[in-house]
C-alpha cells in the first residue's frame, strides 16, 4: 500500500524531455545531486546520473528521488561505485560526457567510519579526477567541496574563499581539504578545468534525514526528543535547495578561462541562524512544542559558518532568494506529503 502511495505521487512530479550531449552528475540519488539532475533536465539537458545507493541513510527515500528523474527522455541512470576507476571511466567514455557535477561523497561529520570517508571521498574523486583527464577535450569538472573546511572559527566576519583554513575538525572536513588540494594538483599538471564549490548547510525538500531540520521535523511530528548540542547556539549559513541549484548550474555554465583552470567557490544564504531559531520556527510551523534534551558540542561540530558569497556572485550573478522561514515552511509541506506517501 505505501508503495502504490509513494508511486502514485512521485507519478504527479515526472514529465519526459528531451537532451542532447549529456552532463554526468554524481551523487545523483543524493539531496543536491537529485535537484541539479532535476534542473538540467527541465532545461533541456541529458544527464547520465551515477550513484551505488548506499545504506549511510534509508536507501528507500534516495530510489524515489531518482523516480522523479526517471520520467524524464533525457535521464540515464548507472548504478556504480565512483571509487571503482574503470567504471566511472566507462561512463565517460560510453556517454562521451565533456562535462561532470560530481557530488557523490560520504556525508555527515559525525559518521564514525574512517574507511567510508577514505574510499568515497578520497579515492572517489580521484578516480573522477583521473576518468576526466582522459577524456578527450573534457570542459569542466564542479565538484562538491564544504564550508567543513574552514574549521573552528569565530563569526567575526563571513568566510571568504581566500581565508587561510584552520585545521579540520572532522574526517569529513579532512577529506575535502584534501580534495581541493588534488584538484588544484591536476589543474596545475594536466589543465583540468575545474570548480571546487564550498557548500554551507543545504536544507529542503528531498532532504537528508541525518540533517537537524530534517530528523528534528520526524521526531517532533512523532512526538519524541530531540537532541540539541551547545544549547542550541551552533550557527549554521542554512541555504535552500533552489538557490544551491541556481549556483551549482550557474558555475557549472562558467568554465574557468585563467590558467590554472580550479577556482573555490562559496554557495551560501550569507545569514548564519542559531540552530535555536531552526528549532522555533519548526515549532510554529508543525504546531508542535519540541521535547528537547541537551548534550555538549560535539568535537566534531564547528561552532558556526557564514558565507561571503561575492566571488560566486560577480561569477553567475547568484544571490540566494528563499529565507529560513519560507524555506523550512517549503520543506514541511513536502515532508508530510512523503511521509503521508510512504507511511505503511
Amino acid at each position: 500500500m505505501a508503495r502504490r502511495r509513494l508511486a502514485a505521487w512521485l507519478d504527479r512530479t515526472a514529465g519526459p524531455v528531451s537532451g542532447t550531449q549529456p552532463i554526468v552528475v554524481t551523487g545523483v540519488a543524493g539531496f543536491i545531486g537529485r535537484a541539479v539532475a532535476m534542473h538540467l533536465l527541465e532545461r533541456g539537458e541529458a544527464v547520465v546520473g551515477v550513484d551505488n545507493f548506499n545504506a549511510y541513510y534509508d536507501p528507500g527515500l534516495k530510489e524515489a528521488r531518482v523516480a522523479t528523474l526517471s520520467g524524464h527522455a533525457g535521464f540515464q541512470l548507472r548504478r556504480l561505485d565512483i571509487a571503482e576507476p574503470d567504471a566511472f571511466a566507462a561512463v565517460l567514455r560510453e556517454s562521451a560526457a565533456r562535462r561532470v557535477v560530481h557530488l557523490a561523497a560520504q556525508a555527515g561529520v559525525r559518521y564514525d567510519n574512517a574507511v567510508a570517508y577514505g574510499r568515497s571521498n578520497l579515492m572517489g574523486h580521484l578516480a573522477v579526477l583521473e576518468a576526466c583527464r582522459a577524456a578527450p577535450g573534457f570542459a569542466h569538472l564542479v565538484y562538491a567541496s564544504s564550508s567543513s573546511v574552514y574549521g573552528e572559527r569565530p563569526i567575526a566576519k563571513a568566510f571568504s574563499e581566500g581565508d587561510r583554513l584552520e585545521p579540520p575538525a572532522s574526517l569529513y572536513a579532512a577529506t575535502k581539504q584534501a580534495d581541493e588540494l588534488m584538484s588544484g594538483t591536476y589543474a596545475h599538471l594536466y589543465g583540468l578545468p575545474q570548480s571546487g564549490l564550498r557548500f554551507f548547510t543545504a536544507y529542503g525538500p528531498w532532504g537528508r534525514p541525518d540533517m537537524a531540520y530534517y530528523a528534528f521535523t520526524r521526531a517532533m511530528l512523532a512526538g519524541e526528543t530531540i537532541e540539541v548540542f551547545a544549547d542550541g547556539q551552533l550557527q549554521r549559513d542554512f541555504t535552500f535547495i533552489d538557490d544551491i541549484v541556481d549556483g551549482v548550474v550557474g558555475v557549472l555554465d562558467q568554465p574557468p578561462d585563467r590558467p590554472p583552470p580550479h577556482r573555490l567557490l562559496n554557495i551560501g544564504a550569507g545569514r548564519p541562524e542559531r540552530v535555536a531559531t531552526l528549532i522555533q520556527t519548526l515549532e510554529r510551523l508543525l504546531g508542535v512544542e519540541a521535547r528537547i534534551v541537551l548534550r555538549e558540542k560535539s568535537a566534531a561540530d564547528v561552532s558556526a559558518t557564514f558565507a561571503d558569497t561575492a566571488r560566486i556572485a560577480t561569477l553567475t550573478g547568484y544571490k540566494p532568494k528563499v529565507g529560513l522561514e519560507e524555506g523550512l515552511a517549503r520543506f514541511v509541506e513536502w515532508y508530510r506529503a512523503y511521509a503521508a506517501a510512504t507511511r505503511p
